[in-house]
Parts: C-alpha cells; structure tokens; sequence
C-alpha cells in the first residue's frame, strides 16, 4: 500500500494517513482482511512519530474501516468494502463539484463538462491500473 505524506498539505499527517488509507481501499489497493502495515515500519518508511500512525489507525478503527487484532496486526474491515464504494461515490462528488465551480468560472456550461468527459472517457485508464 502507498501512502503519501504531503509536507505542503494543510492537513494534518495522521489525516492525511487516514485519508490515503480510505482512497487505498476505494480503489481496491487493498482488500478485506488485507493487512496494514505495522504502525512503526509506516511511521519509518514516512518518517514520522510512530504515534502518528498510530493516532491515524485508532480513527480508522473507531470509524469501522480497520479492525485490530492485538498482537497479529491491523487490518482492512470487510466492512469497508461498503465504505470504500461511499467514499468514491463521495470523492467523484467532490471532484464533480470543483469542475463544476471551475467550468462555470470559465462560462461552461454543466452539458458542455459532461460532453467533455463523455469525449475522454473511453481513453481514460481504468482505476487501479
């Protein structure tokens, strides 16, 4: 699993942690059951506190996302295959909506940005490849 840490991002790191978790398990970089890494092989391959990671972990687990089982590790929640659906559906609204914002700053209309997807669509790449 990637996870990319943004120095620049006003977020904080173990959100950003979380939220590249969540977009892993979106796309089905990781799967059900899949293992995490461990909070201390993370925190050295991001150079960060391990009590980042683990602050970002402990959220996810308490949102339902990862399960933890002490001494084995933690773990992608079979559950989340729902949340990840949600949360695409929810990502392609946002990135939706600042098209929309955009287009409509730039005189387009909704039809004409939809045309235009239409128009690239069948080049695009298939998510996860």
């Amino acid at each position: 699993m990637l996870v990319d840490i943004d120095a620049d991002d006003p977020r904080p790191v173990f959100q950003q942690i979380v939220d590249e978790v969540r977009r892993a398990i979106a796309v089905g970089q990781v799967k059900p059951d899949d293992p995490l890494p461990a909070v201390r092989r993370l925190a050295d391959d991001l150079n960060v506190n391990a009590n980042t990671v683990q602050h970002a972990y402990r959220t996810l687990e308490r949102e339902g996302v990862v399960y933890v089982r002490r001494g084995t590790g933690t773990f992608v929640s079979p559950a989340a295959k729902e949340a990840g659906k949600e949360r695409r559906a929810a990502v392609a609204r946002q990135i939706a909506g600042r098209a929309m914002r955009e287009g409509f700053r730039n005189g387009l209309l909704a039809s004409d940005l939809i045309a235009a997807l239409q128009d690239i669509a069948p080049r695009s790449p298939k998510p996860g490849r």
